[in-house]
């Protein structure tokens, strides 16, 4: 492995009237938020210096990370289909056997990982796939499996859920996954990306798509009532484009997800059991060609959940976790979040459920997935082939 020190950031102190990051060129700069703290927080910087650690630099494509207990190191899944075991001193294992059989194309393959709470005892863990259907056809799935001792296998596996119907079409598989504190899973899908697919986000009777789904672990629906008549039990929220960060607020026990917009139109939100969140009907983003979302109306409500912030233009968010730890005690509570088309990790100034200020903490290369090591250290994930497990730690505080 490899050790090196970021460059300092040059601003200390707490944030000031600030102009917001410079993202580019919004792509609907006259749009109104629906309260003023929904979009363009101000730029913020900690004046915090960071020591950076590459633990293993070797992996493809790498998309999730999750911590093993007792100092064990950690699991990463590769999109192509392998999952890995990594120590903490930087050696990688062979192939975990035992893993489902993945669709790996474009955007599917082997996605996200989360340790069951009991792991120590039981070696439950949780995968998201893109899993095949026919001869062309994926969709997203869950598995419980649980995994040897000597973090060599997977046994007993079964697959808990799957998205219906699936499709030919190989994108926006949402595919975050977490175990909430009452041991439910919450799951990410998205809309399956085309103009027909999308559609269904806005129709939980007939598909699975653009939504979030409650489950326990054995694949069982946790909700009293559908969110519309009809609708897929599991269902927990719609209307959502791209989910691919997801996280439980430590206080609040609120259930937290990042959203890709098309052109812009990135969400933050809090989920509302039951809520519609708007997709494709309105968004504070564009179609890629330019074109309007919808009939071209932005604000959410009264008819949809306004997301608590929006980025135009788009970051493209991966995941999200509320930052416990000693080792950054002044971030106690703040957002680290991943960007892929902003090339970042994100820190998020909290007061509340409001965003009150944005810092870029490490730019230049797609950032995956975001954790918490046991120290208080951040984990990321670089998106690349080869890309890296990288860990940051606190260096000494800019003068």
């Amino acid at each position: 492995m490899r050790t090196l020190c970021l460059l300092p950031f040059l601003l200390t102190g707490p944030a000031l009237a600030q102009a917001p990051v410079d993202d580019g060129t919004p792509n609907l700069p006259d749009t109104v938020p629906a309260f003023a703290e929904q979009t363009d927080a101000p730029e913020v910087t900690s004046g915090v210096s960071l020591q950076e650690e590459v633990i293993v630099g070797t992996l493809a494509h790498p998309w999730a990370v999750a911590v093993l207990p007792d100092g064990a190191g950690y699991i990463v899944t590769e999109r192509g289909g392998t999952l890995r075991h990594v120590t903490r001193d930087g050696t990688m294992g062979p192939e975990i056997s035992g893993v489902p059989d993945v669709r790996a194309m474009q955007q599917g393959g082997l996605l996200d990982v989360v340790l069951a709470p009991d792991f120590a005892d039981s070696r439950v863990l949780f995968l998201t796939y893109s899993a095949r259907d026919g001869l062309a056809s994926s969709a997203t799935a869950v598995a419980r499996a649980v995994l040897s001792e000597d973090h060599t296998a997977l046994t007993d596996v079964v697959e808990i859920w799957q998205q219906t119907p699936s499709s030919l079409v190989p994108a926006h598989f949402g595919s975050r996954v977490i175990v909430t504190e009452d041991g439910a899973l919450l799951v990410t899908t998205g809309d399956r990306f085309t103009p027909e697919n999308r559609e269904l986000a806005q129709d939980p009777v007939a598909a699975a798509y653009g939504v979030t789904i409650l489950i326990d672990a054995e694949g069982n629906p946790l909700l009293d009532t559908p969110v519309t008549e009809g609708a897929r039990p599991e269902i927990f929220t719609y209307g959502h484009r791209n989910i691919q960060g997801a996280a439980q607020h430590p206080e609040t026990g609120a259930l937290w997800t990042l959203e890709h917009g098309p052109a812009g139109g990135d969400e933050l939100n809090i989920l509302t059991p039951g809520a519609n969140y708007g997709w494709p009907v309105v968004s504070y983003g564009v179609n890629y060609n330019g074109s309007d979302v919808g009939d071209g109306q932005q604000a959410h409500a009264p008819d949809f959940q306004e997301p608590r912030y929006f980025w135009d233009p788009s970051i493209a968010p991966s995941d999200l976790v509320f930052y416990e730890g000693e080792m950054f005690a002044d971030w106690q509570g703040d957002i680290l979040m991943g960007a892929l088309a902003g090339s970042a990790l994100v820190r998020l100034e909290m007061d509340g459920e409001t965003v009150v200020g944005e810092e870029r903490l490490r730019q230049g290369e797609r950032v995956r997935d975001v954790a918490v090591d046991d120290d208080g250290a951040i984990l990321i994930l670089i998106d690349a082939d080869p890309g890296a497990l990288i860990r940051l730690t606190r260096a000494d505080e800019t003068e």
